[in-house]
């Protein structure tokens, strides 16, 4: 190796690098070795560790003579076996002074840096990287701002001393010696602990007065970031010693009172034997408590199993035992309250009064409460008020009101609490009422009961039976407290969309009332009375004239609502009341809004729901049935097409197989009896008839719509429309004898909210007419019809 000058790298002179004119004063081809975490400055000596192949490969076949090699900085400096493009660019043309073998095989060197040099090109790799090496000139002309900034960068030098525990003043004394502005700062920037890339930074500027600049504002960094962290380091210390302080003092205090017989955990124990003596709670209770309180003070109070057993004590202690809230018997007076919270349901509220009145009456016989808690099961659509009249039966009776949702839990233990042997053990949901209630006679409504799941954890309805049977709840066992608890003063309510999907045990044991959806009459008067002021009241309008015209109520319920419940009346009402609100606190001086058909389709946009029947029944083959769902009444239409064929029929909309069946009956009717309707029998044997019912992503199923499929196929083959203001159902026989089918009110309702006048019914079902409102009959006609044939003549011969 030599430092020979090669002159073909480059022209010496000047050269534009990075916008500055840089004067590489010679090149020459050098062993280049990288350094981690090292930014080596010229006229600087430093030591340096050789461990790596490629750095010991290089000392080893080190020029005796010269001993010239170009040192750079890796750019990162976790990476073991570097790249030239994990290198800087520019490093320190570096003479090796000496050479040390180390015990473990590596090797450690003195060298001094002699200039900054530039990379231009790397010639070798392997076994360590040589290039050739431009040496560059630094640029420096004296003058007073030169002098200034050196002033200054000894003085804020001087201040980071003071702060930086790294530095001594010893290095200030370097320093001091130190006269040539670059040399200065290398030598300052040399001393910090700062990120290489800073290093880098000052290296790469060849510019004195520039790096004076840089070097200036790295410096002022470097004091804040060590100011700063003192400051947080002074504010961790403090609450440190203010957190030992109170940690001492605390155990001081627990010392004392230990020796007073004052213990805190002691006087705890007493404090919870005392509630346990004092608890209304069973002998059974009582007995088990006292034996885990002894338990307890046997176990240290840092021990997990301490504030496990704890735990369990509490809630024993915190159960209501033997509290109740004394039940209002004025019937007059619980009448009042269920008529001011609800509009209706008098089968319900005279259910509610009936079990007062024999409360009252037990009473007054026999002196004492003995009247168990009834179970009622509300059947409903949504938003009928199933919920809500929990509330009000609560505040007619005077008792506390809880509530619990079983939608979508799987668990039983959701139910009958799990074993304390499980971390983090709690009661079931129904001892976690109990104590939310703060009585032993709270009204319990349990929500959902309909759509409780059950999975390998276990089935929740099982675990109800105990919970909804009054003749077992009076000893209720939860897996948590392992001791009875008498749930029998309990008033249970439990709720459900529809009652099909309930257990057959559970629903045996629950007293079933229905809640009709409601008419159109009955919403107007809800809304008037109930949810009108009720919105006005939340969106901050009782002191302004908000009137709502009759007129614009209905239209609301035709247009833009299609259900049986309120809840989305409630909510269109409330789109309109933050309408008002906008308005008015944009423009204060209007005080009065009167809401009429125009306001309404201004406030809410264009109608929801359209009244197309008449367009949709318009040609053969198309019927409009009633159906029942979870959410009460609704139509059903059902069409017939028929193609060319070999007698095949088609059914689809996702139709579940007692429908399908009934397609089945409907067609086999007609063919057998082709010749008394007047049908081609030979007409069969070459079409195929398709029987489609619309709202194909929802599934269908139920005998009601056999009458609907027959009239439909009857209406196809003898080219015949059905009359487009009529309704039906019913389930059919082969010998066209008509059924009788559930959900008659909900139907009607249904049929009456969609603006159809007329309706076919099974001759069976006219003892169901009771139930419907006098307006809605006067409104509408009824056909109760035997036999299919009646029905065809009513809605296509006729």
């Amino acid at each position: 190796m030599s430092d020979k000058k090669d002159k073909s790298l480059i022209k010496l002179g000047e050269k534009k690098d990075k916008g500055k004119n840089i004067i590489f004063t010679s090149t020459e081809i050098l062993p280049i070795m990288a350094l981690r975490n090292t930014v080596l400055f010229p006229n600087h000596v430093i030591p340096i560790y050789i461990g790596r192949p490629k750095s010991l490969k290089l000392i080893e076949n080190l020029d005796e003579e010269h001993r010239k090699i170009m040192v750079i900085a890796q750019k990162e400096g976790s990476i073991d076996d570097p790249k030239p493009e994990d290198l800087y660019e520019w490093g320190t043309v570096a003479q090796v002074l000496k050479i040390f073998e180390m015990p473990d095989g590596s090797k450690s060197a003195i060298v001094q840096g002699l200039d900054r040099a530039k990379v231009v090109e790397y010639t070798q790799s392997d076994p360590f990287y040589m290039g050739k090496v431009a040496r560059a000139q630094e640029i420096y002309t004296p003058s007073l701002e030169v002098d200034a900034l050196v002033t200054n960068l000894r003085q804020i030098f001087q201040r980071l001393i003071k702060v930086a525990p790294y530095l001594t003043e010893e290095h200030a004394q370097i320093l001091t010696n130190i006269q040539h502005p670059g040399r200065l700062v290398d030598r300052a920037i040399g001393l910090m602990n700062i990120p290489v890339a800073e290093k880098q930074e000052i290296l790469m500027e060849l510019d004195v007065r520039d790096r004076l600049e840089k070097a200036t504002v790295i410096i002022n960094r470097e004091i804040q970031r060590i100011e700063l962290g003192e400051q947080i380091q002074s504010e961790v210390q403090d609450e440190i010693s203010k957190a030992q302080r109170e940690y001492f003092l605390r155990e001081q205090l627990k010392a004392i009172k230990r020796e007073l017989g004052e213990d805190e955990s002691t006087l705890e124990l007493k404090e919870l034997e005392k509630k346990i003596k004092e608890s209304k709670m069973t002998d059974e209770a009582r007995n088990v408590a006292l034996k885990e309180l002894d338990r307890l003070q046997k176990i240290p109070p840092s021990s997990p199993e301490y504030t496990v057993s704890r735990t369990y004590l509490d809630w024993l202690v915190d159960l209501p035992w033997g509290i109740f809230t004394e039940d209002n018997v004025d019937i007059k007076r619980a009448r009042e309250i269920l008529d001011e919270d609800h509009y209706g349901l008098d089968k319900v509220k005279n259910r509610i009064i009936e079990y007062l009145a024999v409360r009252k009456l037990k009473k007054e016989e026999e002196g004492e409460e003995t009247v168990k808690g009834p179970i009622l099961c509300f059947i409903g659509p949504p938003g009928v008020g199933k919920t809500s009249m929990g509330m009000s039966i609560a505040r007619a009776m005077g008792r506390k009101f809880v509530r619990m949702s079983l939608g979508g839990v799987h668990d039983e233990a959701e139910i009958r609490g799990h074993r304390r042997t499980y971390i983090g053990a709690l009661p079931g949901r129904i001892i976690q009422g109990i104590k939310k209630a703060g009585s032993s006679n709270p009204i319990f409504m349990i929500d959902e009961i309909d759509k409780i799941g059950q999975d390998f954890r276990g089935d929740p309805s099982s675990a109800l039976l105990e919970v909804l049977d009054p003749e077992q709840n009076h000893s209720f066992s939860d897996h948590y407290l392992e001791v009875s608890y008498d749930l029998s003063k309990v008033m249970f309510i439990a709720t459900a969309n529809i009652v099909d999907t309930i257990l057959p045990a559970l629903r045996d044991r629950m007293e079933i009332l229905e809640f009709p959806g409601y008419t159109e009459e009955e919403k107007v008067q809800i809304a008037k009375k109930f949810l009108i002021p009720k919105q006005l009241r939340e969106h901050g309008l009782s002191k302004l004239k908000v009137e709502f015209e009759e007129d614009a109520i209905k239209y609301i319920i035709r247009s833009y609502t299609r259900e049986a419940g309120v809840r989305n009346l409630e909510r269109e009402i409330a789109n309109i009341c933050r309408r008002i609100a906008t308005i008015y606190a944009e423009k204060k001086s209007r005080r009065t809004f009167t809401i009429d058909r125009n306001a309404v389709f201004k406030y809410l946009g264009p109608e929801k729901y359209i009244f197309d029947i008449g367009e949709r029944v318009s040609k053969p083959g198309i019927a409009i049935g009633l159906a029942w769902t979870m959410a009460g009444g609704d139509i059903l239409f059902i069409e017939a097409t028929s193609m060319k064929g070999t007698g095949k029929l088609h059914l689809t909309g996702q139709l579940g197989d007692v429908m399908k069946e009934s397609a089945e009956a409907a067609l086999s009717y007609i063919k057998s009896n082709s010749k008394e309707l007047g049908i081609d029998e030979n007409i069969f044997s070459n079409i195929d008839i398709h029987v489609h019912v619309p709202a194909g992503a929802i599934p269908k199923d139920g005998p009601s719509a056999g009458v609907t499929i027959l009239t439909a196929i009857y209406s196809l083959l003898k080219k015949k429309k059905v009359k487009n203001n009529l309704a039906m159902t019913g389930e059919i026989t082969l010998r066209g004898a008509l059924l009788p089918v559930g959900g008659i009110k909900e139907k009607v309702l249904a049929a009456h909210r969609a603006g159809l006048k007329r309706v076919i019914l099974p001759e069976q079902n006219k003892k169901d007419l009771v139930e419907i409102p006098k307006e809605i009959k006067k409104e509408m006609r009824f056909d109760f019809v035997k036999e299919m044939s009646e029905v065809l003549d009513i809605a296509v011969r006729k």
